[in-house]
């Protein structure tokens, strides 16, 4: 086995949960999962924690606001009220008002079903991406986190190893090349990929630790 494939295995072993899979959504090709995961790129996309993100993802989910109808019927305050909650106190009152406008975008012109808008992208991955960033508050960031996750259900999409991910695999002193990573992971899922080279461009000691268990 090469160094690069050790290293691969080991990231992955010790540090290949999804993000998803963190914030306790069962991700599946229906609207609801595909909706709460829209909701935890954008709060993953601020500069906040990673961790903080995760929790008010969850605490969005045990206020009820589960879905675009939900959330768009929620009060303002409401919204604030479950942001902080999760500790996003520090975007609160702005997220509050971009996740009204972007549930009420979603229900009139994709129906509430985010297939929908995979649909109209037609398995084109540069438009999905354009069509992700005309939520409020979804940035390149946040739809690069979508997509990195929604790689496990929309096949089309993968392998999607954005910049943060190819900034995880130079950490470890692996290839920045989305196919040559594939390679070197054999039958990871690529969002299992993807979101370890993450963790390990986000925290130096995965990078490290993986690497110690590779020697």
């Amino acid at each position: 086995m090469s160094d690069g494939k050790r290293v691969v295995r080991e990231l992955v072993r010790a540090h290949g949960q999804t993000f998803a899979e963190e914030a306790g959504i069962p991700l599946r090709n229906t609207p609801q999962p595909l909706y709460r995961l829209l909701v935890l790129a954008h709060l993953l996309s601020a500069r906040i924690r990673g961790s903080i993100a995760v929790d008010t993802a969850r605490a969005l989910y045990d206020a009820g606001l589960r879905d675009p109808r939900r959330m768009a019927d929620a009060s303002w305050q409401e919204r604030v009220d479950a942001l902080g909650r999760g500790g996003y106190r520090r975007y609160d009152e702005r997220t509050a008002t971009q996740l009204g406008d972007g549930a009420t975008l979603l229900s009139e012109r994709w129906g509430g079903d985010l297939r929908r808008l995979r649909k109209e992208a037609d398995g084109d991955v540069p438009e999905l991406r354009r069509l992700l960033r005309e939520f409020p508050g979804m940035g390149p960031a946040g739809a690069d986190i979508f997509l990195r996750e929604a790689q496990r259900v929309w096949p089309e999409v993968a392998p999607y190893l954005d910049g943060k991910a190819l900034s995880g695999a130079e950490r470890l002193g692996l290839p920045k090349d989305p196919d040559r990573l594939a390679a070197l992971a054999g039958n990871t899922e690529p969002a299992v990929l993807a979101a370890a080279l993450v963790r390990a461009s986000l925290d130096k000691a995965v990078a490290e630790d993986s690497l110690r268990r590779a020697a």
